[in-house]
């Protein structure tokens, strides 16, 4: 018996069970997406007017990564319906190309042992990160390149759309800021750092004046020392001193200039550990700065965080002057860098950085921090220390994102109702014999606890129904007996996986 004629019967288009993972289910990116939350939903999104943090335990196939495209989805359509309090967003769950780099920054030693680089990441680097992922998207979109990837709403949109007349709406101090956060963290993979700079600064229409004419100086100084040598034809002077020392002092402010921020270039590209950024292209692009305009702004010169919330003061700046009233921070999928392994110690060490109050609690800046639920165990079990400084109690803590029987049998319904077809309304009750009746289902969705193991059970089980029966002697409604069956087979085997992986 064929599993497409079987939904082909009772009105589905396509299987409601055959996706695990939200980025690439079509059925959650349909219907399901703006129409099925998790109970806990409200307490998780709160207000997008006035982002706030969250922080969500969740064990594997809980639904994380469907809540993180959900909250992207519905902040795109908080966007485009007020204009006036827009949020930004910031997807952060791609680890791996920061982790490389801040490895490669260590010693040979450390960076042998994913417990020893790990130990080093610090709130810092996690600012860094954030600051170039919303830094690069926000240049990408200036530039009117093509785009990053960062901020889509799981549907190919964007949720993040600068308006067309960018570059006329910050003022030149705006644009200072965004040109000197483009120069600490802009990190484009299409186009040389420095090309880009100064195509932003060009776009941008900040000019240098001063530090065109320190450099002026210079010139003017060594062509009156050359022109009144070739026009006395005193070439004798060549063979003394004083030409040589007249045009080193008009050069001099120019080289203290190249010697103060070549010394602050290097303390960015040592300090910024998460980005690679080079000491002399750096170098040249500080110095495109005016003196007023740069003296006394913060640099990520140190190891500390007091350099990068000014700058992450600044980005929301030039956010609010965009037309982004807030901006959120999506973190998921902790436990897929390479680096943590899914090891819960490893994890630990990358995210309790992130559980700072001062930093979870800034205004218009809300983290949506979708955690594995082991973690949680580690979190209730730390000192007072801790407590008292990440506050776990002002952050909106969901301590386990659990699925009851009834809301996994409300999603199984609304999934079998998005498969279909054109007039058609399936309910999920539609495919079972009448002796398995709703309270049933229900008692036996609850053992199953999470959406991913609850759709591997229904397509495991359509499949073996299917297989227990020929074309031309049909069953249309799963039996009581296979029902059972399967679903012992699939708890034995959940079971086993679970003593697996707490081994």
């Amino acid at each position: 018996m064929n599993l497409h004629d079987l939904l082909e019967h009772h009105g589905l288009g396509a299987n409601p069970f055959a996706d695990e993972d939200a980025q690439t289910d079509p059925v959650f990116q349909g219907r399901c997406r703006s129409s099925v939350f998790h109970p806990n939903w409200d307490k998780i999104y709160g207000d997008p007017s006035s982002p706030a943090t969250s922080i969500v335990f969740g064990e594997k196939g809980a639904g994380k990564t469907a809540m993180r495209l959900q909250i992207a989805n519905q902040l795109h359509e908080h966007n485009q319906r007020d204009s006036d309090s827009k949020v930004f967003v910031i997807e952060y769950d791609d680890f791996n190309p920061f982790l490389d780099r801040f490895a490669d920054r260590l010693s040979s030693r450390k960076r042998r042992s994913p417990d020893k680089v790990l130990a080093e990441w610090k709130l810092w680097d996690h600012m860094d990160s954030i600051l170039s992922l919303g830094v690069t998207d926000v240049v990408d979109q200036v530039l009117g390149v093509r785009r990053n990837g960062n901020g889509s709403n799981g549907n190919g949109e964007q949720v993040n759309k600068l308006p067309s007349d960018a570059a006329k709406r910050l003022d030149r101090f705006q644009k200072r800021d965004l040109l000197l956060l483009s120069a600490c963290y802009d990190n484009s993979l299409t186009e040389t750092f420095q090309s880009r700079w100064y195509r932003l600064r060009k776009r941008l229409r900040y000019y240098p004046w001063q530090s065109w004419f320190i450099r002026g100086i210079g010139v003017a100084v060594k062509s009156a020392v050359i022109g009144t040598i070739l026009y006395t034809k005193n070439y004798s002077w060549l063979a003394t001193v004083w030409p040589w020392l007249i045009i080193a002092l008009g050069w001099a402010p120019w080289m203290a200039q190249v010697w103060r921020w070549w010394m602050q270039a290097r303390g960015v590209s040592k300090h910024l550990r998460a980005i690679n950024r080079d000491s002399h292209p750096l170098r040249q692009v500080l110095m495109q700065f005016s003196g007023r305009d740069i003296n006394g702004q913060p640099l990520p010169n140190k190891y500390r965080t007091d350099d990068r919330y000014e700058l992450l003061y600044k980005f929301q700046g030039v956010l609010q002057a965009l037309g982004y009233a807030g901006v959120v921070v999506l973190v998921d999928r902790v436990d897929e860098p390479h680096l943590t392994g899914g090891a819960l110690p490893k994890m630990k060490a990358f995210v309790w950085p992130l559980l700072d109050n001062k930093f979870l609690k800034q205004p218009g800046f809300g983290l949506k921090l979708l955690l594995p639920a082991e973690l949680s165990e580690y979190a209730l079990n730390e000192d007072r220390d801790f407590f008292q400084r990440a506050r776990l109690d002002k952050q909106n803590m969901v301590p386990s994102l659990e699925w009851t029987g009834q809301s996994l049998y409300d999603l199984a319904n609304a999934r079998v109702a998005a498969c279909g077809t054109e007039n058609q309304q399936p309910r999920l009750q539609m495919l079972f014999d009448d002796t398995i009746d709703e309270r049933r289902l229900i008692d036996a969705f609850a053992t199953l606890r999470v959406p991913r193991h609850l759709f591997k059970f229904l397509y495991r089980l359509l499949v073996a129904h299917c297989q227990s029966h020929v074309d031309t002697d049909p069953v249309w409604e799963v039996p009581l007996s296979t029902f059972e069956t399967q679903l012992a087979i699939y708890q034995r085997d959940q079971k086993t996986l679970d003593a697996t992986l707490a081994g």
